[in-house]
């Protein structure tokens, strides 16, 4: 799991510099799924997923979206995403992102565990506690 180069220069501003943070962090947060590394200098747009129907999801920043415990935060719901109803991707990265739609400021990304082929009529859903973030 890594942070973007944008969102740890906001971090430190934050804490050594007494910045506030950026817009775009106080509403909730959105899943991406991209078909590559978007990279720390990625932003959300960055190989991101083109199937017809895909929509990032919004996940709402409460314990409803998130259990936090000893450095860790895991997904506290299953995430569906829209149905494909054509194209095709393989699903092989996702983003925590701040914004609905653009190239909104990428926070963490990782690897999928296993890539997800997607096509017409799969439904692609991450399973509760599959994404793992971790600050140490």
């Amino acid at each position: 799991m890594s942070k973007s180069n944008t969102f740890e220069t906001d971090i430190l501003n934050y804490i050594f510099q007494g910045t506030a943070l950026p817009g775009g962090y106080a509403g909730p947060f959105y899943l991406a799924l991209h078909t590559a590394d978007p990279g720390e200098a990625g932003t959300a747009v960055t190989s991101e997923a083109t199937y017809t129907g895909y929509a990032r999801q919004s996940i709402a920043r409460t314990s409803a979206g998130w259990t936090v415990a000893t450095g860790q935060a895991t997904n506290a719901a299953a995430i569906t995403f829209p149905a494909c109803t054509a194209g095709s991707n393989t699903i092989t990265y996702f983003s925590i992102v701040t914004t609905s739609s653009g190239a909104g400021t990428i926070l963490y990304s990782g690897a999928l565990t296993a890539s997800l082929a997607v096509s017409a009529g799969i439904t692609p859903t991450v399973a509760i506690g599959a994404i793992v973030i971790t600050e140490d």
